[in-house]
């Protein structure tokens, strides 16, 4: 909305659904606030009560939904950990974003069919993770459809490479918007080989920086908030990035909560605090949930200021090379089609791509360092079955498949088919019954 508010090229009318209508009416009411102060072209909002009344005849469709409750995200992070699994996010891979992905998957199958029936031609934007398993899950019900991932988390090495730059210029001119990087991966676990600011290399002295920090790591300093506890759950040191370039030699795009997530739990989960990062805890999402609900709600009945200002994402720029025909370059989640070499085709990879009035095009990105590329085949791999056999209700794969991922696998097989029959039993009322009833 602040994004909105602050340009000048999108006079767009917002419609708004949400199962939860009272969210949809405060939303709208502060989207409204933003339009009746903005300096833009005045976005305006109104929320309906039907999900295919919002979309018939969308030219772009966003979609952000929460697959749950925190509530059910809490089973997603304590059941494991009292089996010795850790993780410090659990919304992408590991047992978390496993369950995570199975109960999204018919939601968001869901949402793509009635795109199908009531604004096929819309562009379609999908901001919810799992974010790679459910941009599949909207190709696989609706092929053809005009649809992406988007994910702010390359921002943060954009952010670095921007703080090299003005430190070199000895000046604040230039911002992550600044930092053209080449990228290669799947969404959370995304990699560059390369970094440029305005026609100059910055991967030398990315490199250079990298090996200098590699003990005492970085911490951006536009990260840092005025709440301790908000920096110590949500913030690192970069120390993951930095030890990944050392392991595979190209640099990590990603943040490293997400990125410890990937590997083995014995590389960065098994002592997170050493490696400049925490685990969030479920309890400081409520309370931070419930934070910001309280402050939307003022918001809505003008009883606070609008607290919005341009943020870092590329959505609205995206938007707005679509509609106009002005290219803009963007990382994005795609089926791949040849843009990272040695995975296959129809897995979700995240790449640059060109937005224009021709659509989206991925970028061919080139190819990963061997040992890399089959960490990220064997995510991809087990990210693509676990969306064919929820779609498909085959639950005979399930078990192996959540078996076989590296937070999970040093599990013996009876302790893991019993941590995976009792995750799904914890959510199992926001399951599809065939799984539910087989776990």
């Amino acid at each position: 909305m602040a994004d909105l508010a602050v340009d000048d090229r999108l006079a767009a009318e917002v419609r708004l659904f949400d199962i939860d209508k009272s969210a949809a009416d405060r939303n709208a009411a502060i989207g409204n606030r933003f339009a009746d102060c903005s300096n833009g072209a005045a976005a305006r909002y109104k929320s309906y009560s039907s999900l295919e009344e919002a979309l018939n005849g969308a030219e772009i469709v966003v979609i952000s939904i929460l697959p749950g409750s925190l509530d059910d995200m809490a089973a997603d992070i304590e059941i494991p950990a009292r089996y010795g699994v850790s993780q410090s996010v659990g919304d992408t891979v590991g047992p978390g974003g496993f369950m995570r992905a199975m109960r999204a998957i018919p939601m968001i199958a869901d949402i793509g069919l009635a795109i199908k029936r009531c604004s096929p031609d819309a562009y379609v934007c999908n901001l919810t993770n799992p974010m790679s398993v459910l941009t599949g899950a909207l190709h696989k019900v609706f092929p053809g459809i005009r649809a992406w991932g988007e994910c702010h988390e390359v921002t943060k090495i954009r952010k670095l490479v921007a703080a090299l730059a003005n430190k070199n210029a000895d000046s604040a001119s230039f911002t992550h918007r600044d930092v053209e990087v080449n990228v290669l991966g799947i969404n959370h676990f995304t990699f560059v080989d390369k970094i440029s600011v305005r026609g100059k290399d910055m991967l030398p002295q990315y490199r250079e920086f990298s090996n200098e920090n590699r003990q005492s790591g970085w911490t951006d300093p536009s990260e840092i908030s005025s709440d301790a506890e908000h920096d110590r759950f949500f913030g690192s040191r970069n120390l993951v990035s930095f030890d990944l370039l050392q392991r595979f030699g190209m640099p990590a795009a990603a943040g490293d909560r997400h990125l410890a997530e990937f590997l083995p739990g014995r590389y960065y989960l098994e002592d997170p605090e050493s490696w400049g990062f925490a685990l969030t805890p479920i309890e400081y999402r409520k309370k931070d949930r419930a934070i910001k609900i309280a402050r939307l709600e003022q918001a809505a009945r003008g009883e606070a200021p609008l607290f919005g200002k341009k943020s870092d994402e590329a959505l609205t720029d995206q938007i707005v090379a679509l509609m106009s025909g002005q290219p803009f370059i963007s990382n994005v989640n795609l089926p791949n089609v040849g843009q990272i070499a040695g995975l296959a085709d129809g897995t979700i990879v995240e790449t640059n791509a060109v937005f224009s009035g021709r659509g989206i095009q991925p970028i061919f990105s080139g190819s990963l360092p061997p040992a890399l590329l089959e960490i990220i085949k064997d995510h991809a791999q087990r990210q693509t079955n676990l969306l064919d056999a929820v779609l498909t209700s085959d639950v005979a794969p399930l078990v192996e498949l959540f078996a076989s991922d590296p937070l999970v696998r040093h599990l013996p097989k009876a302790q893991a088919r019993a941590l995976y029959t009792q995750m799904v039993a914890a959510t199992s009322h926001l399951l599809p019954k065939e799984i539910a009833r087989a776990a």
